[in-house]
């Protein structure tokens, strides 16, 4: 990461700011929907800070709707066909990102309806989850949470990217998951989301984060 200057502050804080960071947003494409992405690996948990931006709009009378990605994992025969530990295959092939177009993002393009997909597939079962199609109001913002999302050329009016430096994501991410480093080491090589993102959340200390608001 190059020079970034950022500032302590509370997460219930951050939450506020961004929730009015995001009241302000007006879709250069004319959407009537924002949309959010909050960028980060499972360990950083940028869904935990999704969720705090969706109730500090809703205390501002403003609808969201949290869609977290891992709810569209390809199936395991699909995802896993290489090995479960494939680095190449979790990094591109891992996720349906023709079904997040499909089911969450078309909908939510100028002249679109406004009803999305909350989620597509549980990876417990490796079934279909027959969620119900949610219908979203005009004005209403989507808030889209999980890894390697600024890749893939999404429409998002506001990218927040919470950082972990190499270090804390090895100590916070699970031994079971270890295997998935080299991917986030490659995203940051390739994609560089610390300049990428409009917003940078640091969260080595998880008590204690800082950005760059």
């Amino acid at each position: 990461m190059g020079r970034v200057r950022l500032e302590a502050i509370t997460w219930d804080r951050l939450g506020e700011l961004l929730a009015d960071r995001v009241l302000d947003l007006k879709p250069a494409d004319g959407a009537l929907w924002p949309r959010v992405a909050f960028d980060g690996a499972p360990a950083a948990r940028p869904g935990d800070l999704a969720e705090r931006v969706a109730d500090a709009l809703r205390v501002r009378g403003r609808p969201s709707f949290v869609v977290s990605a891992e709810g569209f994992l390809r199936p395991a025969s699909l995802r896993l066909e290489h090995g479960r530990h494939d680095v190449e295959s979790y990094y591109s092939g891992w996720f349906d990102t023709a079904a997040l177009w499909r089911e969450v993002f078309d909908p939510l393009e100028p002249g679109g309806g406004g009803r999305v997909l909350p989620d597509l597939w549980d990876p417990a079962t490796d079934r279909a989850t027959r969620s119900s199609y949610v219908q979203l109001p005009p004005g209403a913002v989507l808030l889209l949470h999980g890894p390697l999302l600024l890749r893939h050329w999404f429409p998002f009016d506001l990218t927040v990217h919470v950082l972990l430096s190499p270090g804390a994501l090895r100590r916070r991410t699970s031994e079971a998951d270890q295997w998935t480093l080299p991917a986030f080491e490659r995203y940051a090589d390739e994609t560089d989301p610390t300049a990428a993102a409009d917003v940078l959340v640091r969260a080595d200390d998880p008590r204690h984060p800082a950005w760059n608001g």
